[in-house]
C-alpha cells in the first residue's frame, strides 16, 4: 500500500523556475507512488487488491473525490471447472510411471474399476441446418421412415428439408427420418468422416443430423478430441476410461439423441480426427469404467488444475463423495498452471455482465481450493453479486481461480489552484 502523495504550495518563481520545480515535484510524486502503479506515473496514489477485495488509499481532502474509470487486472490458475481428473495431472503422473488405474483412483476418491457394456450411442452432429452434404467414396444406401431403401452411388448428395434423394429416374422424396448406411467405406457429413450410420431428420424447415455409432468407436473419436495423442499411454488410457464412464453416466434424456458433439457432453471429432495412439488406449481399456458404490461414476475431467482440484460442492453446489478437492503437484507442467494478468476495462465488465452502473471495484471470497464462488462488484449504484462461473464465461477466463486487481485514479472534486494543497486518491 502506497503512502499519500501531496502536492504542497510553493512560493512564486519565474516561469522557468516554476517549470523546474514542477518537474521535481512530479518526480518526487512518481517516486513515492512507485510501489503502487507505475502505469499511472504522473500522480497516482495506490493501495492493493486481490481476490478477497481491495483497500482504499486516501489523501486528506475536504471535498470527496470523484471515482475515476477503473481498469481491472485478472490473473489466475488452471483451465477448466477444476472438478475431477486434471488432464495435466494425469500427464504428470504418467510421466512419473503411474498406471492409468492409479491415476483414476487418485482423482476419483474411493472408486474402483469395473466392466460394463453399451452397444451403440446416438451423437448429435448438426441441427438447425438448411442443407446437409452426405457422401462416401463407395456406394451406400438410404432408408426412410416408411422402410423404402434407395441405393446411392459414390459421391456427395446435398440433402434439403424436402429430403429428395437422387435415383436413376430422377429425385424421389423420402419420409423423415432417413438413415444412411455405409457400404464398404465410411460416410462423411460436410466433409468429416464418421464411423457408423448417419440419420437426417426434418425439424420444421430445418435439418438435424445424428451419428449412430458403436460405443467404442465413439470413444476413439472422443479421446482424440480431448487429449493430445502424443501424451504417455497411461494418461491416454486414464482418459479413455474417464470418457467411457462419463458417457454412460451423462446420457441426454428426452431427446432423439444421447450425446452432444462438444463440451455439453464431450468433444467428438469422428473418424477424421482419430489417432492411432488414442484408439489404442480405447482398445486397451475396452469396456472398463469407474465405479462408486457399484454404479458408474460421473467422471468429470478438465484441462489444468493450477495445483489443486476443486470439490463438486464448491463448484456446483452438490457434494459428490468421489469428487473432492485434491492436491495436484503434477500440474506444474501445464502452461496454464499460472496465467495473466489480463487487462479488462470497467466498461467491458459492465457491458458483458449487464451491470446497471459503473464498476469501481471487485472482490470475492475463495473456496478451500482457491476458486471463487461469487464476485462482489462495487458500482456507483451500490454492490452487486455475480456468480464466479458467470464472470468466467462473460470475460472468457480460463478458470474461476483468479485474483482481481484494480487500478483507478480518482478525480479531485475541485479545480487545482496554484499555491493550494492538492491531494489525490486512487486504487491499485
Amino acid at each position: 500500500m502506497g503512502a499519500p502523495c501531496v502536492l504542497a504550495s510553493r512560493p512564486p518563481a519565474s516561469a522557468s523556475r516554476r517549470a523546474i520545480i514542477l518537474k521535481r515535484v512530479l518526480s518526487l510524486v512518481a517516486l513515492a507512488c512507485s510501489a503502487a502503479v507505475r502505469v499511472f506515473a504522473l500522480v497516482l496514489v495506490s493501495s492493493a487488491v486481490v481476490a478477497a477485495g481491495s483497500a482504499q488509499a486516501t489523501v486528506t481532502q475536504k471535498s470527496q473525490a470523484v471515482p475515476g474509470e477503473a481498469v481491472f487486472l485478472v490473473s489466475g490458475h488452471g483451465w477448466g471447472h477444476g472438478v475431477g481428473m486434471s488432464q495435466y495431472g494425469a500427464y504428470g503422473m504418467a510421466n512419473e510411471g503411474a498406471s492409468y488405474a492409479k491415476i483414476l483412483a487418485y482423482f476419483y476418491t474411493g472408486t474402483q474399476l469395473g466392466k460394463t457394456s453399451m452397444s451403440e450411442v446416438r451423437v448429435l452432429l448438426a441441427e438447425g441446418r438448411r442443407a446437409l452434404t452426405i457422401s462416401s467414396p463407395l456406394p451406400y444406401r438410404a432408408t426412410d421412415a416408411d422402410g423404402v431403401t434407395t441405393k446411392l452411388p459414390a459421391g456427395p448428395i446435398v440433402l434439403k428439408p424436402k429430403l429428395k434423394l437422387p435415383t436413376a429416374t430422377g429425385p424421389v422424396a423420402a419420409v423423415s427420418p432417413v438413415v444412411f448406411t455405409p457400404g464398404k467405406a465410411p460416410l462423411s457429413l460436410d466433409g468429416r468422416l464418421y464411423r457408423g450410420k448417419l440419420e437426417a431428420s426434418v425439424q420444421g424447415s430445418f435439418l438435424r443430423a445424428v451419428n449412430t455409432v458403436q460405443m467404442e468407436s465413439y470413444l476413439q473419436g472422443v479421446v482424440a478430441g480431448e487429449m493430445p495423442h502424443t501424451w504417455p499411454a497411461e494418461a491416454l488410457k486414464a482418459q479413455a476410461v474417464a470418457a467411457r464412464s462419463y458417457t454412460l453416466a451423462n446420457l441426454v434424456k428426452g431427446k432423439p439423441f444421447d450425446l452432444y458433439p462438444d463440451q455439453r457432453s464431450q468433444v467428438y471429432v469422428g473418424l477424421s480426427g482419430e489417432k492411432p495412439e488414442t484408439s489404442a488406449a480405447v482398445r486397451a481399456t475396452a469396456g472398463q469404467v469407474v465405479l462408486y458404490g457399484g454404479r458408474v461414476a460421473s467422471t468429470l475431467y478438465f484441462s489444468s488444475s493450477g495445483g489443486k482440484t476443486a470439490s463438486s460442492a464448491d463448484v456446483f453446489g452438490v457434494a459428490v463423495p468421489y469428487l473432492v478437492s485434491k492436491p495436484d503437484p503434477w500440474d506444474r507442467l501445464s502452461p496454464y498452471h499460472r496465467w495473466g494478468p489480463i487487462v479488462v476495462g470497467a466498461r467491458t465488465i459492465q457491458s458483458k455482465l449487464d451491470v446497471p452502473a459503473r464498476v469501481l471495484d471487485a472482490s470475492g471470497v475463495a473456496t478451500p481450493s482457491g476458486r471463487l464462488r461469487a464476485v462482489t462488484l462495487e458500482t456507483t449504484a451500490g454492490a452487486t453479486s455475480v456468480p464466479a462461473a458467470l464472470l468466467r464465461t462473460a470475460l472468457e477466463l480460463r478458470s474461476t481461480w483468479v485474483s482481481i486487481g484494480v487500478l483507478r485514479l480518482d478525480h479531485p472534486p475541485d479545480p487545482a489552484v496554484y499555491g493550494s494543497q492538492l491531494e489525490l486518491s486512487g486504487l491499485a
